[in-house]
């Protein structure tokens, strides 16, 4: 058997490479171990309460005209919702103004916000129209399209 000392040569270069790449990603996952020794705050998921309004026990949308919805009807907020023509959102309205899904209401600690999420023609809260996400206090309007909502605390009875 006769073998070329090229191909030998080769062969015993690309081992030696492969186990240089190898010896290099584990040091490199070693190093990231021992610099990694506790995680950050945020990363636990334990975050102090929030003050926030202890009266309030949920929130909602309720429609004030547009959007094929029910005037007086209300919308839980409660795990947040999306809004917009698309049958993936949450809140399905017919407005030719709104986009797939065109703005978010979520809760954030103690309070809810609107997002516009990147919609064409914009969200508008109170009269204004929003850049990103803005808190919501109570009897705020939200605005998409031709479609107007007021978010409502519903605030528990003292007993």
């Amino acid at each position: 058997m006769d073998t070329d000392p090229i191909a030998v040569a080769l062969k015993f270069g690309f081992l030696a490479v492969l186990y240089l790449f190898l010896f290099w990603a584990a040091r490199s996952a070693l190093r990231d171990l021992r610099t990694t020794g506790a995680p950050p705050p945020e990363a636990t998921g334990f975050h102090a309460a929030g003050q926030g309004s202890p009266a309030a026990t949920d929130a909602y949308l309720a429609v004030m005209r547009g959007g094929g919805l029910e005037p007086g009807e209300r919308i839980d907020l409660f795990g947040g919702v999306t809004i917009g023509r698309s049958p993936e959102a949450d809140v399905r309205i017919e407005d030719k103004f709104a986009s797939g899904i065109h703005a978010r209401v979520f809760s954030r600690r103690s309070s809810y916000f609107v997002e516009d999420m990147g919609s064409t023609n914009g969200t508008f809260h109170n009269g204004a129209r929003l850049e990103g996400e803005a808190p919501l206090a109570d009897l705020d309007e939200v605005r998409i399209g031709d479609t107007e909502f007021r978010f409502e605390f519903d605030v528990a009875e003292s007993r």
